[in-house]
């Protein structure tokens, strides 16, 4: 019934703005470039912006249409079909950012998360970083993965509908108990296939620096050697290691890939996106690296494994960010 009532909400709502984004089209067409104009941006980023959110609502709708048009069929439970409804939706999607934005996304190393089954540890920085990372796992290499979301991205309508359908988890991050929560993530990665990746956000949230500074706070209170050890870190947050465990846990088998980009940095809530967009927006690099199972340590010796492995990538996306010849 908490389904029913929430889709009552976000279904609506999401068809309302798609009309209302239509039919005052050439309004807020004309209005957003005059304020843009007007504060210099000749990017045109508030148009932009407005133009990406037009095309999202309709392929939102779009989604939430066809898996309607499954469960009416009788496909409700018919995985294949709507691993191609993600595959779909998320490509449209990122021509949809292409178009509007010009943002490009360069995935050379997609192969790395071929074959499966396979844990996909990913960087968080922006609000586009489930859709880029579905991009390159669908679309590039071909997988399908199960994915490990916060509850509150529940909101979006094709995530809420379709992502419940799917193999994926949305995780309580406040819930009381993390036993259930870490179990039901054992659970998701058991019996990953040779075409299938588990895909985690070990950071929780996206990096800002006030977040990072918490986060090594209250390690520092618990364990102040590991909060000593992570003090590095200038672009990452600390990685929690309870979620990516388990996933491990639920598949023995599984090898790790670590992923991290760089093009997003400070993309974290929508004045900043407007910011970036103001002026040509750099190609986002989407990096991956590749760790047989056997070179992953388990039980307590895996903390401090992953805490290597997200100290190598903070580094990783500092020499990416620094321009060449900067010491």
């Amino acid at each position: 019934m908490r389904a029913i009532a929430r889709r009552l909400r976000s279904i609506p709502a999401v068809l309302l703005a798609a009309v209302l984004l239509t039919l005052l089209a050439p309004i807020w067409m004309a209005l957003s470039a005059a304020l843009d104009l007007g504060r210099g941006r000749r990017r045109l980023p508030t148009a932009r912006l407005l133009a990406f959110a037009w095309c999202w609502t309709w392929l939102e709708l779009a989604g939430v249409t066809a898996a309607a048009g499954l469960w009416l069929t009788g496909r409700r439970r018919d995985l294949g079909a709507h691993y191609r409804l993600q595959r779909w939706w998320a490509a449209r999607l990122m021509g949809a950012l292409r178009a509007t934005t010009g943002l490009r996304v360069e995935a050379a190393q997609s192969a790395d998360l071929q074959p499966g089954p396979a844990i996909l540890l990913c960087r968080h920085a922006s609000l586009a970083d489930s859709l880029v990372s579905a991009w390159v796992v669908t679309s590039l290499a071909g997988m399908n993965p199960r994915y490990v979301l916060k509850r509150e991205l529940l909101f979006d309508p094709c995530l809420d509908v379709v992502g419940n359908r799917l193999p994926n988890y949305f995780l309580d991050r406040g819930a009381a108990d993390s036993r259930a929560e870490l179990e039901a993530l054992r659970m998701l990665a058991a019996g990953l296939t040779d075409d299938q990746v588990a895909v985690i956000f070990p950071e929780g949230t996206r990096a800002t620096p006030p977040k990072r500074a918490r986060a090594l706070a209250k390690i520092a209170e618990r364990d102040p050697q590991r909060a000593e050890r992570l003090a590095p870190l200038g672009h990452l947050l600390p990685p929690r290691p309870a979620g990516s465990a388990a996933l491990l846990d639920g598949c023995p088998d599984a090898d790790v890939v670590v992923a991290w980009h760089v093009g997003f940095d400070g993309w974290d809530n929508f004045g900043a996106i407007l910011r970036r967009l103001a002026d040509r927006p750099r190609p986002v690099e989407f990096h991956t690296r590749r760790i047989p199972r056997a070179e992953v340590p388990s039980g307590a010796a895996f903390a401090a494994w992953l805490d290597a492995q997200w100290l190598q990538v903070d580094h990783d996306v500092h020499q990416l960010l620094t321009p060449q010849g900067t010491p």
